[in-house]
């Protein structure tokens, strides 16, 4: 008996060392004529937009990056060759979604357009659902989903012409929520429409990838601009609310700021590279989770009984000052 586990140990060892080695070798080649091939990247004003623009630039493909300012537009340019074009981009306005369709459909022409990056995103309202309005959950919602949306649809036919790539960029939070407000809702949004527009695309060809983040040091994840966000939504609530949580309950949710500030990573380049490959592998993968927290601590947490994670995400937080647990 105890040969027959060593046996069955050895052989399912030897299945996953295969497994590895032949997805390797299978994501190893690349997409030749880079150079040919256009790519679109929302949110380019920083972040990881910024740095696949000029990662995308320095590898010789043609890329349109979309900013919201003038000033992410300028610096883009100043970094990066003459051949990256800058437009800006409002995800939420319809009339800047199909101007910059225009100019794109314009650029490329009959070789259509090889990748779309839906990176644009915003983190902020955040904080407990019963301090936000519908209205905060809108302006989150116009950006991280329905902007994604409008973005992709208004460049869909090019893409098909090109049998090209959608890569939609979502995160850990759309896997497992941590916290109230809109973000996470919006993150599960986008799980959903890449799934759904995955498979309707196949049948032209076109390949559609989610990347999925965990934790990284940016804007967006600064704990500055989330505490200031909280400390805004405090001012305008009613006394009953403010007293359900306590008038210390901010102070005992940024407690914790030290031990949320070490989980960040400061490599963006985890996630760049993931954007990367499934821009110019000729097979990438379905899925890309960037970040060691997101493949050995939030992705396997989504997977556990729903008691598990309340327990560890609830009753370990901060709690308001009614709370009953």
């Amino acid at each position: 008996m105890p040969i027959f586990f060593v046996e069955m140990y050895q052989f399912l060892l030897g299945m996953v060392v295969f497994y590895y080695l032949y997805r390797w070798y299978k994501e190893k080649k690349r997409v030749s004529d880079e150079w040919e091939k256009y790519v679109y990247i929302t949110g380019c004003d920083s972040g990881f937009g910024r740095l696949l623009a000029r990662r995308l630039d320095a590898l010789g493909f043609c890329v349109i990056a979309s900013c919201i300012t003038e000033k992410g537009e300028e610096d883009l340019k100043k970094d990066c060759s003459a051949t990256l074009t800058t437009v800006h981009l409002d995800v939420t306005k319809t009339d800047s979604v199909t101007k910059a369709a225009e100019l794109i459909k314009t650029k490329v022409g009959e070789k259509g357009l090889w990748g779309l990056v839906n990176n644009a995103g915003v983190s902020v309202p955040c904080g407990p659902c019963d301090w936000l309005t519908i209205e905060d959950y809108k302006s989150l919602l116009d950006v991280n989903l329905n902007g994604v949306i409008a973005v992709t649809l208004s460049v869909l036919p090019l893409i098909k012409k090109a049998r090209g790539r959608i890569v939609n960029v979502a995160s850990v939070l759309g896997r497992i929520s941590l916290q109230g407000g809109p973000y996470s809702i919006s993150k599960f949004g986008v799980e959903a429409f890449n799934d759904s527009i995955r498979r309707e695309m196949i049948h032209f060809g076109v390949k559609v990838i989610c990347i999925e983040p965990g934790f990284f040091r940016t804007n967006m994840s600064s704990s500055d601009v989330i505490q200031r966000q909280f400390e805004k939504l405090w001012a305008k609530l009613p006394e009953e609310i403010r007293e359900d949580y306590g008038n210390d309950y901010i102070d005992k949710v940024f407690r914790q700021k030290p031990v949320l500030e070490k989980m960040l990573d400061d490599d963006l380049m985890k996630v760049v590279s993931c954007m990367e490959h499934a821009l110019c592998a000729v097979c990438p993968r379905t899925r890309y989770s960037a970040g060691w927290d997101s493949k050995f601590l939030w992705l396997p947490l989504s997977y556990m009984p729903s008691f598990i994670s309340d327990y560890l995400l609830v009753r370990k937080g901060a709690k308001p000052a009614k709370s009953v647990i």
